[in-house]
């Protein structure tokens, strides 16, 4: 089973030495990398979001096993959709699925289903993937599409992955694939983001989420950044730093309609 790259050649290069070289202008050369628990990290494209994710997986150990929680954007598969096994492919080659994990989990956690369809055209998880593989070409991962909105499920899977990463691979890496505020001024993203970001920094998914509903910050990935929080926490997560946080327009420099982008660590 080969999960194949839906958007190589769109939101990022989909030849190898290009997107090599496109990653190498974004990561960090040389920098001192830290053991982390989960980090939120942006999913566009990569002229627009590169250079946060860059940096942001420029500071990580990245571990034999990452596991990769993605928002829903397409609509399609069950509401915790795991991929079932076999590799996914990315310009870069293969990468392994810890199918130890994903049977685990599903036995352990009855709300995560093993499923395809929700991960066929999702960009949000794939997009990570080249960043970690250029860290690490020999890591396994573990693919979850998130859509439900339900916060007491979110945290019962958040505890379940945590009870699952600490029997298996107790220095897994946790990504909440995320987005921020998208198609607001540069103000008004900077000061929306800004509420969600100090709420992921004090290690608050319950703030988080009522914060990001009541005040209609247009954040992607809510729903895997509160799994990634209460997993992190059961882990023994004492902090979260900030690494890079830019918008659109830094980029293209039109700041009328900008989407936000964020690199945080949660250790």
């Amino acid at each position: 089973m080969i999960r194949r790259p839906a958007v190589a050649g769109s939101f990022y290069s989909g030849d190898a030495n290009q997107l090599t070289s496109d990653i190498e202008g974004f990561v960090i050369k040389d920098c001192e990398k830290q053991a982390v628990l989960g980090i939120v990290s942006p999913h566009a494209g990569y002229v627009y979001s590169g250079r946060v994710a860059g940096n942001l997986y420029s500071r990580i150990k990245i571990p034999d096993t990452v596991v990769i929680l993605a928002p829903n954007h397409t609509g399609y598969g069950v509401p915790y959709s795991i991929w079932p096994g076999g590799l996914w492919r990315t310009p870069l080659g293969d990468v392994e699925v810890n199918e130890t994990v994903v049977d685990e989990l599903v036995h352990v956690c009855d709300l995560v289903e093993k499923d395809q369809e929700a991960h066929l055209y999702e960009h949000a998880a794939e997009v990570q993937i080249p960043f970690i593989q250029y860290f690490n070409p020999n890591i396994k991962i573990v693919v979850m599409v998130i859509s439900s909105r339900n916060i007491v499920d979110l945290k019962n899977i958040g505890k379940s992955l945590s009870q699952v990463l600490q029997k298996l691979c107790p220095d897994a890496l946790v990504v909440a694939s995320s987005d921020m505020t998208h198609h607001e001024s540069q103000a008004s993203a900077n000061r929306k983001d800004r509420i969600a970001i100090d709420e992921v920094l004090a290690l608050n998914e319950d703030n988080l989420y009522n914060k990001v509903h009541a005040m209609h910050i247009t954040m992607c990935g809510i729903y895997p950044a509160v799994v990634m929080l209460v997993c992190s926490k059961e882990r023994g997560a004492k902090k979260a730093e900030l690494v890079r946080y830019e918008t659109s327009g830094d980029i293209t420099g039109d700041y009328d309609q900008v989407v936000g982008y964020a690199g945080i660590m949660v250790s």
